[in-house]
């Protein structure tokens, strides 16, 4: 009997863990996604470091707005105009255009004049008709070299795109490394984008945040949470671990400590400062069942490696406490 009451748990902790597998296999604040605002740069890809030399994945959560600016959509809306050739670009129009250049020519080689061929039109017509044929050539002409043009300039510098400088990075000691001030392409519309310089004083708070945050989210406090991360973070982190307490578990991170990071781009745009940092980082990462505390998945002796991409913001002119997490990418 008591050995049909164990095979019974045993399969029953089987079929729970592999109902809860794809929920534990994203463990830690983010579960595993990319979410959250880099301002202007949201849909913008952060330049790589040496913690993070793979591409960063694109946003899957963001409360900001991907609107094309300006610049972007000027080209696509020139492209789509419709262009109006009036009478000759038609059909109809372009038949009897050819009828009269050959008419033309036939006069031309025969010696009695450009129209001289029509003979069943007057004069005042055959004058019209010559000093269109002119107008049309000029156009024609005109246009050819104007679209020739275009073309050079668009393969020299596509349009919308600003010649790309080379990132400086200063030297920086301790886990962050690439320290200074560091910043991609500015948009070409909105807000006016400088590059920020980030001090010791900053990286060493933002070695701060990874602990507290993940130390924060291991509890479930959020109170905690809303102190370091911005409003639109605190949403989702929110949902995670009510989604956790419906699944009917806990998940428990703790001692969070930075192996290395450095910094990929830091920047200002009207009053708010941003700083993006790619860091990798062990910590221990498990999960427990709510209700009895039982070990469900992640190793309970040894912590786990992550290298993650976080962005912190503030506002213009703030201090190194003030720095918000606002935004978590994965390194694909």
């Amino acid at each position: 009997m008591t050995i049909r009451r164990s095979t019974k748990m045993a399969a029953m902790a089987v079929a729970i863990s592999l109902a809860l597998a794809p929920a534990l296999a994203m463990a830690k604040p983010g579960s595993g996604s990319s979410m959250g605002s880099r301002g202007t740069k949201t849909f913008s890809a952060p330049p790589a470091t040496q913690t993070a030399p793979g591409a960063a994945q694109p946003m899957q959560r963001t409360m900001t707005p991907n609107t094309p600016s300006p610049a972007q959509a000027a080209p696509a809306a020139t492209a789509a105009a419709p262009q109006s050739g009036g009478f000759f670009s038609s059909g109809l129009g372009r038949g009897l255009m050819a009828g009269l250049v050959g008419a033309g020519i036939f006069g031309l080689l025969s010696g009695s004049g450009l129209f001289n061929g029509l003979g069943s039109m007057t004069s005042i017509l055959g004058l019209v008709l010559q000093l269109g044929l002119i107008f049309l050539v000029v156009r024609f002409a005109i246009g050819w070299f104007a679209r020739k043009r275009e073309g050079e300039l668009a393969t020299a510098t596509p349009m919308g795109q600003a010649p790309q400088q080379p990132m400086q990075r200063d030297a920086f000691g301790g886990m962050f490394g690439g320290g200074g001030s560091a910043g991609g392409p500015m948009p070409a519309s909105g807000p006016q984008v400088t590059d920020l310089q980030i001090s010791a004083d900053d990286f060493n708070a933002f070695e701060r945040k990874l602990a507290d945050i993940q130390s924060a989210y291991g509890e479930e406090n959020m109170d905690h949470l809303r102190r370091h991360v911005t409003p639109e973070m605190a949403s989702y982190f929110s949902e995670e671990l009510a989604d956790n307490a419906r699944k009917g578990v806990v998940n428990k991170v703790s001692g969070a400590k930075l192996l290395q990071g450095d910094l990929s781009e830091a920047w200002r745009e009207g009053a708010d400062d941003y700083a993006t940092v790619a860091m990798r980082f062990s910590v221990m990462d498990t999960v427990v069942d709510r209700a009895t505390g039982a070990y469900i998945s992640g190793d309970r002796t040894a912590p786990s490696e992550t290298t993650e991409i976080w962005t912190f913001t503030r506002r213009s002119g703030g201090g190194t406490e003030d720095w918000k997490l606002s935004a978590i990418q994965q390194v694909a």
